[in-house]
């Protein structure tokens, strides 16, 4: 096969007037969206367990086998028992959730580009795998997309080679940061594909292509946080995801991917508003069984700690929780354990810290009962 010439942005001969009802809905459900997280509070703290687990969804399609369990357990010191590979998956999944948050901070400074682009890849394959696949840096090799082992001339599909790589990333940068386009979820559909066809990086195109996602929104101005994750739907028809992308390249089928990108985002719409829901709910019943159980004052910077971190070890919750005393939180959390709204997922002895779940709200962030 040879390397694919990409086409130019944005694509020519597209069927607008078919369009309109996908692109009606899709922006209707991300301002239903939108309107819930701003009504929120705290919408990082009380939305962190999604976040945690559009990581595990997006380095997923790539073939990590982490749950969201097992990242919450390794973040509170219980790696025992895991294999390696596990481990080693939960590192990705770390760097990816550490990209997330840097860069939302650095939005707040500058738009997306390149450089920032290529500052994000740096981060995340630090000292995991593709450490050696040269992080933060466009590619100057070919690379190619099939089955481990297979060779290019068997490949699924084999991107834009070197040479032309830059002239076409400038190109798409270009594009993304265009501000006067029809619709910016079109424009986003048409960013995504365009960037996974591309393929710039030795490693990691998948993950920092839909980490592009929340960020356009958020620097579109369709979302007052960045916390719209489309990894969910991706994950799960993840075959039509890969066709839609191949069909681009081999039949020039931007309408069909358009289409599918804007279900995607219609459908993930409503399962990120039933499940923020659910947590909202979760923490308005916590609050009052925190208060009534531990009558203390730190019961709702305890409440808050949980849902920044599921599972948590008695040293973490102390630093994390900003509670002065030890021996209040110790008391505290023995009298939530005591009746089951709290679970002790191992108890203390020697150095070792005994370490409390929240499973309810691990649950909701799951979509099933996994605690």
């Amino acid at each position: 096969m040879k390397p694919f010439i990409p086409n130019e942005l944005p694509p020519e001969n597209l069927d607008w007037k078919k369009l309109v009802p996908l692109i009606g809905k899709a922006n209707a459900a991300i301002a239903r969206y939108d309107g819930l997280l701003q009504s929120l509070i705290n919408p990082a703290v009380l939305l962190s367990p999604i976040t945690t687990n559009e990581a595990v969804l997006s380095s997923r399609i790539e073939g990590t086998q982490a749950s969201l369990g097992e990242v919450l357990e390794y973040d509170a010191g219980l790696e025992t028992g895991k294999s390696t590979s596990i481990n080693e998956d939960i590192k990705e999944i770390i760097n990816y959730r550490r990209v997330l948050r840097i860069a939302e901070d650095e939005l707040k400074k500058r738009p997306i580009s390149l450089n920032f682009i290529k500052s994000l890849h740096e981060v995340l394959l630090d000292s995991v795998r593709g450490k050696n696949k040269e992080p933060g840096r466009f590619r100057k090799d070919q690379n190619w997309i099939g089955k481990k082992g297979t060779p290019i001339e068997n490949a699924r599909f084999v991107p834009p080679a070197p040479f032309i790589l830059q002239e076409h990333l400038e190109k798409w940068e270009t594009f993304l940061l265009q501000d006067n386009f029809s619709d910016p979820l079109v424009q986003l559909a048409i960013v995504h594909a365009q960037f996974e066809i591309l393929h710039p990086f030795m490693d990691g195109n998948g993950r920092i292509g839909r980490l592009l996602i929340p960020l356009f929104l958020y620097m579109k101005k369709s979302l007052n946080s960045p916390m719209f994750y489309l990894s969910e739907y991706l994950e799960t028809h993840r075959d039509e995801y890969y066709d839609g992308l191949l069909a681009i390249t081999s039949e020039n089928n931007w309408q069909g991917w358009i289409g599918y990108f804007l279900q995607a985002i219609v459908i993930q719409s409503d399962t990120n508003i039933s499940k923020a829901k659910d947590i909202l709910r979760l923490y308005e019943k916590m609050k009052d069984e925190f208060i009534n159980t531990t009558h203390s004052q730190y019961a709702v910077p305890a409440l808050d700690t949980f849902f920044k971190a599921p599972i948590i070890n008695t040293v973490d919750f102390i630093k994390l929780s900003g509670i002065p005393n030890k021996v209040t939180v110790n008391a505290l959390l023995r009298k939530l354990a005591k009746i089951d709204i709290i679970k002790t997922l191992r108890k203390g002895r020697g150095r070792m810290p005994t370490v409390y779940a929240l499973s309810e709200l691990i649950n909701i962030a799951e979509g099933k009962k996994v605690l």
